[in-house]
């Protein structure tokens, strides 16, 4: 039953636009899946869902797969707070942030898993990001720097 409902919720949530765990756990109901808001919660945690910035403005649950088309409020938050410079080398994007800031923003550029990152590296307060090509990393530079606007 868990798997299915997992599997439901993953199909709902790539379909549609849901806010919140009230929302989500109303609609399982009505296709007749027996929920309380804490299973939905848990399920949410289990699944990894992340809440992203929707087209229409407002907030909505995504897999990390998609959290690219809608980058989590978190990452943005975090990104545009602590990096103080972007820029490539080669097939290199190095990324620097304020001190003590860069372990946890390597790891949200991980969790993004944007196809044209192959790994990042993260220091204190530098993160390298290695792509494939000297295009791709001017490509990931841009899309970083939009974030950043």
């Amino acid at each position: 039953m868990k798997n299915a409902r997992q599997a439901m919720i993953l199909n709902l949530v790539n379909e549609r636009e849901i806010r919140t765990q009230e929302e989500l756990a109303e609609i399982l109901r009505e296709q007749g899946v027996n929920v309380t808001q804490a299973t939905v919660s848990r399920d949410i945690k289990e699944l990894r869902l992340l809440k992203i910035l929707s087209p229409s403005g407002g907030y909505r649950y995504a897999t990390s797969e998609h959290a690219e088309h809608g980058i989590s409020e978190r990452f943005v938050r975090l990104f545009t707070d602590s990096v103080l410079s972007i820029e490539s080398a080669g097939n290199i994007v190095v990324i620097r942030t304020l001190s003590g800031a860069a372990a946890v923003a390597g790891e949200a550029i991980d969790g993004m898993r944007w196809e044209e990152i192959l790994g990042s590296i993260s220091g204190d307060n530098t993160i390298f990001v290695v792509v494939r090509t000297p295009e791709e990393a001017t490509l990931v530079v841009k899309k970083f720097k939009e974030i950043l606007n």
